[in-house]
């Protein structure tokens, strides 16, 4: 059975965390995909909201399809994070006119493995593309890359998911 959310009406618990999935794609040499927004030099693991009463999977499938242009065809299941993980937002990001107010996200993680090509990346599938390039890199090299409010979830991530690559 897929796990569904518990959220009626919005997203966004009462504790103020957007529910949301990411995902760690490998491939055959156990790289990570690594995306970079589009207009922007930051770069990040697709991920993105899970809509009220969706299942995590589901969401995840759609997310993949709309930031990546993977289809579940194209990936393997290896794994998911065990509970939520959160980060907050700083301040200067949070919506404050918003209800109700974000103050940061809580996330489930998958770890995906590319089966086939990557020709089959596609990051225009969506009418408002999430990001312009993308690339390889070691497992450990994310941590450091990324914006620094998500560093420490990006660790526990991988911390999390790395002995399933093995």
């Amino acid at each position: 059975m897929l796990e569904q959310t518990d959220f009626s009406n919005s997203s966004i618990d009462a504790e103020g965390f957007r529910a949301n999935v990411g995902i760690v794609l490998a491939n055959g040499a156990g790289q990570l995909f690594w995306a970079k927004r589009i207009g922007m030099d930051a770069w990040q693991f697709p991920q993105g909201g899970i809509r009220p009463r969706e299942p995590l999977e589901k969401a995840m499938y759609r997310e993949l399809r709309e930031e990546v242009g993977l289809l579940p065809e194209h990936v393997q299941i290896i794994g998911c994070t065990r509970d939520w993980l959160r980060y907050e937002l700083p301040e200067r990001f949070i919506r404050k006119k918003s209800r109700p107010v974000c103050r940061g996200q809580k996330q489930r993680w998958y770890l995906l493995r590319l089966l086939g090509d990557e020709k089959a990346v596609r990051l225009d599938v969506s009418s408002t593309p999430e990001f312009d390039s993308w690339r390889w890199i070691d497992f450990w090299e994310p941590v450091n890359e990324v914006i620094e409010f998500k560093r420490d979830v990006y660790s526990s991530v991988l911390s999390e998911l790395e002995q399933l690559l093995k």
